[in-house]
């Protein structure tokens, strides 16, 4: 991608349009699957058709013998390390002994056309020998390990149970404490994929030295150098990732794809080596969000007042480990909610199975906390004849509050501020106009015409942690040169390895030395490894904030020098400074209960809060969410139309999970690995109707005052619509996404099967 040069006026708070909105919308933007070289081959991945079973042997005879083909390569091929993985390096680049899930990796082919790869891969002829695999998460515990010693981070609790990636207990205040009203419920999460729309894909290219640059879509470029060097047995400085056009990611793309292997190929080959991933290969390709199984009991006073809650919570993490660890500790940390909870004693485990493998996805561990956390308060409220609003209200997290980790808030931080201005937003009124047909639900499909139709409301409130946690050094780098333009104007060359995944992190980039460097052309250069050191990943809702530090610290040092030579430069003179901003410190948790080990846990957190509604009609058990009111946590606004943007999108994906999207998985294999049978809410499944209403309370910890906003509205968005199917319909509805025959209370008196 070439440099971007921009002379905006812009500043903190001003609302611009995308850079990349205008070239995405005409189809001109160059994403990675576009790329091309000059005598590039085309790699195939040859992947396992069995959730688990020993690899005897691999015969690729028939392969090489095809016209076209230029390499084949096993797991014997990979010149370094066997291994990679984001937390725990214990994922073979292709399979050496054994494969564990449907979809793995077991050897690469590369040819001079895609359908010559394609066919060639076909022909690989791999002899395997069938295992048992472990798909019931809640027995893997007692089933034989799939690795043997599974890895343990420093600080997690030794487990002596198979297949524990992690085991976390909390326990704060009195765990046996009881209040006067106890309500109990056990809640199930499905499978949902990213579902970008850009599948994977980059080009590997030798630079004939015996090193390699690798353009890819990703979200973390430095994280997948240290990944993939040791595995080529190169130096990290001999590997140079440069970020290609992103089609989307939402934590699918943090782990490793195709980097490695079509690097192997290149350097094997000599030639550049392109690869690019099917529809129902990324399905199975990439990590997913984490299914899971929450039992929660909360017990209050009579008041409303929360005494105490109890749980348990499971999620399946698939055969290998990537993120695993950290989403039970976000899931187990925010199983409370956004609530003052005095006394807590929660469970959580994270299990490797044969199902397909689960990582980082937008929300990450809160999104499956807050379905059951904010259904449990609904049935508080219930069950205490209290308002459901009020009820939020009287337990609202404030700073000054301790959580159940230890943790004092000392940031901002406005719960109780989201809950009421989000429970006073009300949906326009109705025209008096005959309605359009296609508005109802099944309306599109001719199935309905409101005959049967309900309506309800739902509330939710949640809150996200921002950035990295649990003693985790995050930071990120910038770096600024200043020098003179052919028309003797200054010049801000920016460089930044952040990845922009659509989510406007360049636009942030360019915002903030606008604002500190008002006079100056600004030029953002290609984003690398070879240039500027990390950024870090575009994850956690942290790339706003950490974009806004590097680039404020780097700013500061360019004008200081600036000043120092007089405030101008000669023609051939330039400025060089490269900086790193770390936020305030996090610490690690006591494995055995939970409890801080330091001042924090997390750096800060951002409160969302959403009220939904939606018709129902109970004949067909077929649904469509009318209108969305949203009060986001903004902390300050750097683009308010981005992260208004923002709120849609992630409400989009919150809709997906509550009433549509679900990789359904049937001992080990995905059924549903295409968009024709993995749904997706289109422009007909989210509300015409939607208000979002930014409250900035700035941040006092952070450059700006800022704070993230990917997060949030697809934590709270599930949990709401949830809600409100649940007051249209009577129904009890447990599990998410919720199911037709939920809906139709064709289920057993109408509770939805939690099997």
């Amino acid at each position: 991608m070439s440099e971007q040069r921009t002379e905006h006026r812009r500043r903190i708070g001003d609302a611009v349009l995308k850079r990349d909105g205008i070239p995405k919308t005409q189809g001109s933007f160059a994403f990675s699957g576009d790329l091309y070289a000059a005598g590039m081959l085309h790699g195939v991945t040859v992947r396992s058709p069995h959730p688990h079973a020993v690899v005897r042997g691999i015969d690729a005879t028939a392969t090489l013998d095809l016209p076209g083909v230029h390499a084949v390569l096993t797991h014997a091929d990979v010149p370094g390390e066997p291994f990679y993985g984001l937390e725990f390096r214990h994922q073979p680049v292709l399979a050496i002994d054994r494969v564990r899930y449907v979809g793995e990796a077991v050897a690469v082919v590369a040819a001079d056309h895609p359908d010559t790869a394609r066919r060639a891969a076909g022909l690989v002829a791999v002899d395997y020998e069938l295992l048992e695999p472990v798909v019931d998460a809640e027995l893997a515990t007692t089933r034989p390990p799939l690795h043997d010693p599974p890895p343990m981070g420093p600080h997690h609790r030794p487990d002596d149970r198979p297949n524990v990636v992690r085991h976390l207990r909390l326990r704060h205040g009195d765990p046996g404490a009881r209040g006067d009203v106890v309500v109990e419920g056990e809640y199930v999460v499905g499978m949902q994929d990213q579902a970008f729309l850009g599948t994977e894909s980059g080009l590997a290219i030798p630079d004939g030295t015996g090193g390699i640059d690798i353009y890819v879509a990703t979200q973390w470029l430095h994280v997948d150098r240290e990944q993939v060097a040791p595995c080529l047995a190169l130096a990290p400085d001999r590997v140079r990732i440069h970020l290609a056009g992103v089609g989307g990611a939402f934590g699918g793309r943090e782990d490793l794809s195709m980097q490695v292997h079509a690097a192997m190929l290149a350097l094997h080959t000599g030639r550049p080596v392109k690869m690019v991933y099917s529809r129902e290969e990324s399905f199975t390709g990439h990590v997913h969000r984490h299914p899971a199984r929450l039992r929660l009991t909360h017990h209050a006073d009579r008041d409303g007042r929360l005494v105490a809650v109890h749980g348990d919570v499971l999620i399946d993490g698939g055969p290998y480990a990537s993120t695993s660890a950290a989403v039970i500790g976000n899931a187990v940390m925010h199983a409370c909610g956004p609530y003052r909870v005095p006394n807590v004693a929660v469970d959580g485990t994270a299990v490797y199975t044969n199902n397909p493998p689960c990582g980082a996805m937008r929300g990450f561990g809160a999104v499956q906390a807050c379905v059951a956390h904010e259904a449990q308060m609904d049935r508080l409220a219930a069950e205490l004849g209290i308002d459901a609003v009020e009820l939020r209200l009287r337990n609202a997290l404030a700073p000054g509050d301790v959580l159940p980790s230890g943790e004092v808030i000392t940031g901002s931080l406005p719960v109780a501020d989201v809950i009421r201005r989000c429970a006073a937003l009300e949906p326009p009124s109705a025209d008096g106009s005959e309605r359009d047909p296609l508005s109802f639900p099944g309306g599109a499909g001719g199935a309905g015409r409101g005959e049967a139709l309900r309506r309800g409301r739902g509330f939710a409130v949640g809150f996200k942690n921002i950035a990295y946690s649990e003693g985790f050094d995050d930071y990120a780098t910038a770096r600024i040169r200043l020098h003179l333009g052919a028309d003797e104007r200054l010049v801000a060359e920016v460089h930044w390895a952040g990845a922009e995944v659509g989510q406007g992190s360049t636009d942030v980039v360019e915002t903030v030395v606008r604002t500190e460097l008002p006079d100056v052309e600004v030029v953002l250069a290609p984003a690398g490894t070879a240039t500027v050191g990390s950024s870090g990943s575009s994850s956690a809702s942290r790339l706003t904030w950490m974009a806004a530090g590097a680039m404020q610290l780097a700013c500061q040092g360019v004008r200081a020098e600036l000043a120092r030579r007089g405030g101008s430069l000669t023609p051939g003179e330039e400025i060089d400074v490269e900086r790193e901003y770390h936020h305030r410190p996090t610490s690690p948790i006591d494995p055995e209960t939970g409890q801080v080990l330091g001042e924090r846990v997390f750096v800060a957190f951002a409160a969302c809060a959403m009220a939904a509604e939606v018709e129902v009609d109970v004949q067909l058990g077929l649904s469509r969410v009318t209108w969305i009111g949203c009060t986001v946590d903004a902390g300050r606004a750097v683009n308010p139309l981005a992260l208004e943007g923002q709120v849609h999108g992630g409400t989009a994906q919150g809709i997906g999970l509550a009433v549509m999207e679900e990789l359904i998985v049937e001992g080990g294999h995905i059924r549903n690995a295409s968009f024709t049978d993995y749904l997706i809410p289109t422009i007909l499944d989210v509300p015409t109707s939607f208000a979002v209403d930014v409250l900035e309370q700035p941040e006092p910890n952070a450059p700006y005052g800022v704070k993230g906003v990917g997060e949030p509205p697809t934590v709270v968005a599930t949990a709401a619509v949830a809600a409100a199917l649940r007051d249209a319909t009577g129904h009890p509805l447990r599990r998410v996404p919720v199911r037709l025959d939920d809906l139709a209370g064709l289920t057993a008196r109408g509770a939805a099967a939690i099997d």
